[in-house]
C-alpha cells in the first residue's frame, strides 16, 4: 500500500495487463521417487510436483486478494486470501485446481490485500509516501533500496513531505513479478546503514540473509513504526489484482498499514525483506508480504553497510 493525497487507502490506477509466466519444469531420474506419499489413516500428501501444478491452477485462476505457497512438509498448498475473496470464487480456485483440490489449505486473513507504499523512514515521490528499506553502497556509490510499486511512481524522491530536501534519483525499478527498487543518493552522507526503531535508537544491519520459516522478524516503516511477529511461509505468489502479480514473496503475520511499503524486514542485524504489501493493519492483525532482499541486491550488484 502506498499513500496518495486525497485518497484514504492509497490507490494508484494501473493499466490491465496480463503477465505471462514461464512454467517450471522438473527433472526427476528414472528412479524417482513417487510424487505423493501414503500419511496414516489413508490420507495422500501432495508430492512437489503435485503441489507445483495446484499453484500453478490457483494462478490461472487468476481471483485478485489471493496469495500461497508450498509448504512441502504438510503437502499443501496453502493458499491466503483477503476478505474480497467470496464463496464462489473459492469454490472457483477449487475447480481450477481439479484433482488437486485435496492438496488445498483455504485461509482467510482480515482486511484487503493491496500494496503497501530510512531504514524504515518516510520517502516522498511520485505524489506518494513509501518507506525506505535499505540503504546500500556499491563501491563508493550509495543507495536505498525500497519498493518496486513506489519506484515506478517517480523519478525524484524527497525526505520531507514538501519535497523540499532531496533524497536522490531512481536508478531502477521492478514491479510487477518483483516488488524491488532503488535509489541513487544524491549525497553519500545521508545513507545510514541502521534501521530506526521508532523508539529514539537504531539497529545496525551488517548483513544480509535469507528467511525461514518459523523466524521472528521486525518490520519498520513510517507508518506504524515497529512492529514483530514471524515468517509463515515463503515463495508466495500474491495477486493484488489488475494484472499485478509477485513472486518468490516472504509470507509473515507482521501488521503493516499504507504508507509502510518498501520499509525494512529484519532479524537482528540481518536484513531480509523489503515490505511489498497486505491485509489487515496494526490494531486487528492481518497478513503482511515481502520482497526478499537477497535477489534486490544481487540484481543492483549492492550490499548492505
Amino acid at each position: 500500500m502506498k499513500i496518495k493525497p486525497n485518497s484514504p487507502l492509497g490507490g494508484v490506477s494501473r493499466r490491465a495487463r496480463l503477465i505471462a509466466v514461464a512454467a517450471g519444469l522438473l527433472t526427476v531420474s528414472a528412479l524417482a521417487a513417487p510424487t505423493a506419499s501414503a500419511e496414516p489413516g489413508g490420507a495422500v500428501r501432495a508430492g512437489a510436483a503435485q503441489l507445483a501444478g495446484a499453484g500453478d491452477a490457483v494462478l490461472g485462476a487468476d481471483i485478485a486478494g489471493t496469495a500461497w505457497y508450498a509448504d512441502t512438509a504438510t503437502g499443501k498448498l496453502v493458499v491466503t486470501v483477503d476478505k474480497t475473496v467470496s464463496a464462489k470464487e473459492i469454490a472457483e480456485i477449487r475447480e481450477a485446481a481439479g484433482s488437486q483440490a485435496g492438496s488445498l489449505e483455504i485461509k482467510r486473513t482480515p482486511g484487503v490485500f493491496s500494496k503497501l507504499i530510512a531504514g524504515g523512514q518516510a520517502i516522498y515521490g511520485g505524489g506518494s509516501r513509501c518507506s525506505l528499506g535499505f540503504n546500500v553502497r556499491s563501491g563508493s556509490t550509495y543507495y536505498a533500496l525500497t519498493a518496486g510499486h513506489c519506484t515506478e511512481l517517480g523519478s525524484t524522491w524527497y525526505t520531507n513531505s514538501a519535497n523540499s530536501v532531496t533524497l536522490g534519483a531512481t536508478a531502477g525499478s521492478s514491479f510487477p513479478v518483483n516488488d524491488y527498487g532503488i535509489i541513487r543518493h544524491s549525497s553519500a552522507t545521508a545513507a545510514d546503514g541502521r534501521v530506526s526503531l521508532y523508539n529514539g535508537t537504531y539497529r545496525d544491519i551488517t548483513a544480509a540473509g535469507n528467511a525461514t520459516v518459523g523466524q521472528s522478524v521486525q518490520r519498520s516503516g513510517s507508518t506504524t513504526g515497529l512492529h514483530s511477529g514471524r515468517v509463515t511461509g515463503l515463495n508466495a505468489t500474491v495477486n493484488y489484482g489488475s494484472g499485478d502479480i509477485v513472486y518468490g514473496m516472504i509470507q509473515t503475520n507482521v501488521c503493516a498499514e499504507p504508507g509502510d511499503s518498501g520499509g525494512s524486514l529484519f532479524s537482528g542485524t540481518t536484513a531480509l525483506g523489503l515490505t511489498s504489501g497486505g491485509s489487515g493493519n496494526c490494531t486487528s492483525g492481518g497478513t503482511t508480504f515481502f520482497q526478499p532482499v537477497t535477489e534486490a541486491l544481487s540484481a543492483y550488484g549492492v550490499t548492505v553497510f
